[in-house]
C-alpha cells in the first residue's frame, strides 16, 4: 500500500443523501423532544399547582436554611432534586413557576451545571472502573463550593454597587 489506497469496507460505505440525513435528524430530534416534554410538562404543572397550596410553602420553609446559604429560596430545593435525580430540563421545569430573580437563576444554573443527573452519570462512571460514588460526592462538593463563591462575589458586587450609588460622604 502506498498510503493512497483505502481499505475495502470504508471505500464501499456510502454516505446517505441530504434528504435522508435531514429526515433521520428530524426524527431523532422529535424523539428527544418528546422525552423531554414527557418529564418537563408534568413537573411544571405539578409545581404550578403546588404553589397555590400550603404544601410548597411548608417544604420550602424546611429547606430555606440550607438554600439560603446560596441566596436561594427554600422552594428551589425541588429544582435541585429534579436536577440531581433526573436532568437539567426537569430542573428548568421546576424553576420556571418559582419566579426566581436573575441572580437566583444564575446560581441554580451554575450549581446544577456541575451536579446534575447524578444517578445515571454515577452509574456510568462506575461501569468504567471509576468510583462513581466518590466522583458524585466530588461533584456535589464542587457545586456547593461554586455556589458559595458566586454568592460571595454577588455580595461584593451589591456592596460595591451600593457604594457607587450613595451620595458623596455617606459611606
Amino acid at each position: 500500500m502506498d498510503g493512497h489506497e483505502s481499505t475495502g469496507a470504508a471505500a464501499e460505505e456510502s454516505i446517505p443523501d441530504i434528504p435522508t440525513r435531514i429526515r433521520a435528524g428530524l426524527s431523532a430530534g422529535f424523539g428527544t423532544s418528546l422525552k423531554i416534554i414527557k418529564v418537563s410538562v408534568p413537573l411544571y404543572v405539578a409545581v404550578t399547582l403546588l404553589k397555590g397550596t400550603p404544601f410548597l410553602d411548608l417544604l420550602g420553609s424546611v429547606f430555606a436554611p440550607v438554600m439560603g446559604i446560596f441566596g436561594l429560596p427554600g422552594e428551589a430545593a425541588f429544582a435541585f432534586v429534579a436536577a440531581f435525580l433526573l436532568n437539567l430540563y426537569a430542573a428548568i421545569a421546576v424553576i420556571v413557576p418559582l419566579h426566581l430573580t436573575p441572580f437566583q437563576v444564575t446560581q441554580c444554573g451554575l450549581m446544577m451545571g456541575v451536579a446534575h443527573n447524578l444517578v445515571v452519570e454515577g452509574g456510568v462512571l462506575s461501569t468504567t472502573g471509576a468510583r462513581g460514588g466518590v466522583l458524585t460526592l466530588c461533584r456535589l462538593v464542587i457545586a456547593c463550593a461554586a455556589g458559595l463563591l458566586l454568592r460571595g462575589l454577588w455580595s461584593l458586587w451589591e456592596t460595591a454597587a451600593s457604594w457607587a450609588m450613595a451620595p458623596p460622604g455617606h459611606w
